[in-house]
Formats: structure tokens, C-alpha cells, sequence
């Protein structure tokens, strides 16, 4: 107990003492191709495609392949919203289609202590990763002015159902108006913090739940 007592004060001592806090732990980033035309960077709220091998640093050994393993396909996510590991968020800004870079990962951005599968404890990770193209986000900027009909920079229970009744209409499903007024219910209910019946370009964009 009193070594546990001292392991946690020593960090409050540290800043005290110093008048700085502990560094964050960094990505290394190697960039191995990047395309002469470059029309787009990666941000935080994008959805990316991505093809990826994983390396172990510690003997070089492969634990996945997205080109080798499942169904070989490349696999979608939002930058930025702790859909991968951290150390991928961190990595994966200011990336171009078509650019290829190795991120070597320490373990408090990858699996940590515990590990994961056939990835063992307290391991630094390599990636070598291919962004295949990038895709406005369920949270970005640009898809809240597609929403936000009036321009008033913020969401109506109405803009919000409208939505809805695109997307689905999009991926072919039928609207259905009991169904929507249910998921606007559940979002607004989630996403409004400041309960003001509207959700404000702030808390479309720094929220990450049913949007």
C-alpha cells in the first residue's frame, strides 16, 4: 500500500517540482511513399480506408494482414474517435491518398500491459499502412453544414429526422417515420448536452455516439 501511495504521488511531484508534466509518449512516423499530387490531407473526423500489415518490434514477427487475412479487404474508420488504436490517431494525420507510411507504436498507444491475442505484454508495435482513400466522417465539419438545411449552425430535431430519411433512402432501405422519430429521440438525448432542443455545431462534432 504505502509503495502504491508513493507510485502515485511521484507523478504529482514531478510537474511540482519541475513546473512541466510527463512527456506523452510519441508515434514514430516513417513516411515510405507519398504521391506527387496530394489534393487532401487526413484529419481528425475523416473516415479513411486503409490496408495495414502488423509487425511485432521485438522479433519482426507478423500478427495481421489485411491483405492476407480475412476476406483481404482494406477496412474503413474515423480518425480521431478511438475506433483504432491511439497510437494509429496519432499517426494517421496530414496523410495523403495513396501515401504509405510505418508507424512504430509504443505500447501505452497500442495494448499496453495486458496485450492482446497473439500480441504479448507491454509490446512496441510496427505498421506499415496504406491510406486508400479518405471520405468526409460521420463527424466532420463539412457533413454538419450538409445537415444544417438553414444555416443557423445548429441541428433541428427536423434537420436531423431529414437526414435520416436520406441516409436510408441512400442505402436502399425504406423510410420509416415511427423508426426516425425513435433514433432522433435516443440522439438528441445523447448529443444535446445543454438540452436547448438543438445540437450545436460544438457538440456534433466533439461527440462520437449514434450520428
Amino acid at each position: 500500500m504505502i509503495l502504491f501511495s508513493i507510485c502515485m504521488i511521484l507523478p504529482s511531484l514531478f510537474v511540482i517540482t519541475t513546473g512541466r508534466k510527463l512527456p506523452e509518449p510519441e508515434v514514430k512516423i516513417e513516411v515510405l511513399h507519398k504521391p506527387f499530387m496530394c489534393n487532401r490531407k487526413s484529419k481528425y473526423g475523416d473516415m479513411l480506408l486503409v490496408h495495414y500489415d502488423g509487425f511485432l518490434e521485438s522479433n519482426g514477427a507478423m500478427f495481421h494482414s489485411s491483405r492476407k487475412e480475412g476476406d483481404k479487404n482494406p477496412v474503413w474508420f474515423t480518425l480521431g474517435t478511438q475506433e483504432v488504436l491511439k497510437g494509429w490517431d496519432k499517426g494517421l494525420q496530414n496523410m495523403c491518398t495513396g501515401e504509405r507510411r510505418k508507424l512504430t507504436i509504443p505500447p501505452s498507444l497500442a495494448y499496453g500491459k495486458e496485450g492482446k491475442g497473439k500480441i504479448p505484454p507491454s509490446s512496441t508495435l510496427i505498421f506499415e499502412i496504406e491510406l486508400m482513400d479518405i471520405q468526409n466522417g460521420p463527424r466532420s465539419h463539412e457533413s454538419f453544414r450538409q445537415m444544417d438545411l438553414n444555416d443557423d449552425w445548429k441541428l433541428s430535431r427536423e434537420e436531423v429526422k431529414e437526414y435520416l430519411k436520406k441516409e436510408f433512402e441512400k442505402h436502399g432501405y425504406s423510410p420509416n417515420d415511427t423508426h426516425h422519430e425513435v433514433m432522433v429521440d435516443d440522439i438528441f438525448k445523447n448529443e444535446d448536452e445543454d438540452k436547448d432542443g438543438f445540437i450545436s455545431s460544438r457538440e456534433f462534432i466533439y461527440q462520437h455516439d449514434e450520428l
